[in-house]
């Protein structure tokens, strides 16, 4: 892996909790995700699924974990399944973990091939009353893929039909929306390695740069700083673009007097950075742009601290907006009367400020958590605001990445410019 070793504590901790979560007398299975093709021979790069990293730090395909708390041995209370090499794989594929190599990465002590696992799989099976399995409960999951946990779930059903069934995805969104200080620092390695990247872009970006030679300064600091790359595919977006929210084409020329907004972030140890920042292709903002910008700064600059304890993603979304008003009226795009006719579920500032303020971020960007559950201390939520006017192909929006804390919010992207003044000056020294 790229990344550095991660102490294997961390994963020994997150199983503890987690075993904790389960009923009496239940077997827990989790998969990595499948290679996915592409076609012909080719596949995709591998990417963990986060479950699996998160319990075992597993970072390989063809991997299972099996936790049964109450097995009657011991050794079968955290059983990990890993590929089993061979001279062929080692010559065409590289070498693969030693069991020995698995149980140092995770802490788990029984490590076997992966041949072995339907054998062990039946004998604790038959020990046990509950099999929790997992499935992708992400509000916006797109499921037109069948998974390797939806076919497993498939096949277990139908090879042991009087089991009772329970699901994963609650106990592992509950567990995974609080970070450990250790998961707090690899997201903050990712926010610095996503400062590396914009620094060097704020030193490249003039008139006539493609949106995709950005792109690749940015992909060029991710990697060289152990970074696998983008942790989603980036948005560099100018122009008219900067109002396309989710724009990743990223084919345009940049022209003098555009705004550049970028949303990227970096992958560290499968903990994602999530940034970000608008700028000036001419290295001086305009009058009018300026004022744009300015006014997304100090809605940012409220809405972070309203990221503490306690809080609700309701009143947080409710009370940004009433600041996002303000600002609109102020620019002159919104009136009085605008805001005395809008509707409860259709907000007038939606015209020029469309998503969400905040989302979870960990091991996906768009990480697993409820967001009826109030905020707390461990939590990692982005910020970022935005407003834009498609008519003037003005689009700002200013994204970090917040630790909430007992102590109120910690911003783990404070070092990335976003002050104007400082990103004018940067691109102009």
């Amino acid at each position: 892996m790229r990344y550095l070793p991660i102490d294997s504590s961390l994963f020994a901790g997150n199983r503890e909790r987690f075993a904790k979560k389960l009923k009496q007398n239940a077997i827990a299975v989790f998969h990595s995700n499948d290679m996915m093709p592409t076609s012909a021979d080719g596949t995709h790069p591998f990417v963990q699924h986060p479950d699996l990293f998160y319990l075992s730090g597993i970072d390989q395909e063809d991997t299972v974990l099996m936790i049964c708390p109450d097995a009657k041995e011991k050794k079968y209370r955290e059983v990990l399944f890993i590929r089993k090499t061979s001279d062929v794989i080692a010559i065409w594929e590289g070498n693969k973990l030693t069991r020995e190599q698995g149980t140092s990465i995770s802490g788990i002590r029984t490590v076997y091939w992966m041949e072995d696992f339907q054998k062990i799989f039946r004998s604790m099976v038959l020990e046990s009353e509950r099999i929790y399995l997992n499935t992708n409960e992400h509000a916006r999951a797109d499921m037109t893929v069948e998974t390797r946990d939806i076919r497993f779930l498939k096949w277990c059903r139908e090879a042991y039909p009087l089991h009772q069934y329970e699901r994963l995805a609650p106990i592992m969104q509950d567990l995974r929306s609080i970070k450990s200080v250790m998961e707090v620092d690899l997201i903050k390695e990712a926010c610095r390695i996503a400062e590396k990247a914009f620094l060097r872009v704020l030193k490249v970006v003039k008139p006539g740069i493609r949106e995709f030679e950005v792109e690749a300064e940015i992909i060029h600091e991710l990697i060289r700083n152990r970074s696998r790359g983008p942790a989603f595919p980036s948005i560099i977006a100018s122009g008219a673009n900067s109002c396309i929210l989710h724009y990743i084409e990223n084919n345009r020329q940049c022209r003098k007097g555009d705004v550049l907004l970028m949303d990227f972030g970096a992958e560290y140890a499968n903990y994602a950075s999530d940034v970000t920042r608008t700028i000036p292709v001419s290295g001086k903002f305009s009058k009018r742009q300026r004022k744009i910008y300015e006014a997304v700064h100090r809605i940012q600059k409220q809405a972070i601290q309203m990221l503490i304890p306690g809080n609700t993603f309701h009143r947080y979304h409710k009370e940004v907006g009433k600041i996002v008003e303000k600002e609109l009226i102020q620019l002159g795009l919104l009136t009085s009367k605008d805001i005395s006719r809008e509707e409860d579920e259709n907000p007038a500032y939606k015209k020029y400020f469309m998503h969400g303020i905040s989302h979870h971020l960990g091991l996906s960007v768009h990480d697993i958590g409820d967001r009826h559950r109030a905020f707390e201390n461990g939590m990692v939520l982005t910020c970022e605001p935005g407003i834009y006017v498609r008519e003037e192909k003005i689009g700002v929006r200013i994204e970090n990445d917040i630790l909430i804390t007992e102590k109120g919010p910690v911003d783990l992207t404070r070092n990335i410019p976003s002050d104007p003044s400082e990103i004018e000056d940067i691109m102009n020294s």
